[in-house]
């Protein structure tokens, strides 16, 4: 199955959460996209002593999970893209979500 992930919070518990998700998808078979949008796009730096939300989207990548964040959210907070979290625009999350079997937002 096909399944993308549409994040909007970088609340601890729900941002490791999702990644958790995604990454037990992957260990699954499943093919998973995370787009990040909002705060989100901020998660790649998140840790905390209880919720490792960066961890967690390491562990995501490691096992051939794809994040995508938002370009102008990433502007907005004079974030720059990186390689774990490429630039992309709200076209490549309408392309996600056609491409998904199932679309889980958190």
């Amino acid at each position: 199955m096909k399944i993308g992930i549409i994040l909007e919070t970088k609340e601890f518990e729900k941002a490791w959460n999702a990644f958790r998700f995604a990454a037990t998808s992957r260990k699954s078979g499943h093919d998973v996209q995370v787009f990040l949008m909002g705060e989100a796009v901020e998660c790649e730096n998140l840790t905390h002593e209880k919720y490792d939300v960066a961890g967690q989207l390491r562990a995501f990548i490691g096992v051939g999970g794809t994040i995508l964040a938002c370009g102008t959210c990433l502007k907005s907070r004079q974030m720059n893209d990186t390689e774990a979290c490429p630039l992309s625009t709200m076209v490549d999350c309408v392309k996600m979500v056609e491409w998904a079997d199932k679309v889980i937002t958190f």
